[in-house]
């Protein structure tokens, strides 16, 4: 297998995360704005069930392949980089 089809196979690869991700980050509720300022101040207020068990939900599941595919992209974009220059 030679460098353009490997190129090309991961070109094909990203595309599918890039459209991944916009489809995911779509999909996901947009958190209040005084969640992002908790999470700034360090306060708060986790006291009831579903606050403390949110990574369990299809909600944490959602930003979880958020990440993972965040990361991934991040990887495939730099690994693309340094076979398009080579």
């Amino acid at each position: 297998m030679n460098l353009e089809m490997v190129k090309n196979i991961l070109y094909i690869i990203y595309a599918i995360i890039c459209v991944a991700i916009v489809i995911i980050t779509l999909v996901q509720k947009s958190e209040n704005v005084a969640g992002a300022s908790q999470a700034i101040t360090g306060s708060s207020s986790n006291s009831n069930f579903y606050d403390k068990n949110k990574g369990r939900t299809g909600e944490g599941l959602l930003k979880r392949w958020t990440i993972i595919l965040g990361v991934v992209f991040a990887i495939l974009t730099i690994v693309l980089s340094i076979l398009t220059i080579a």
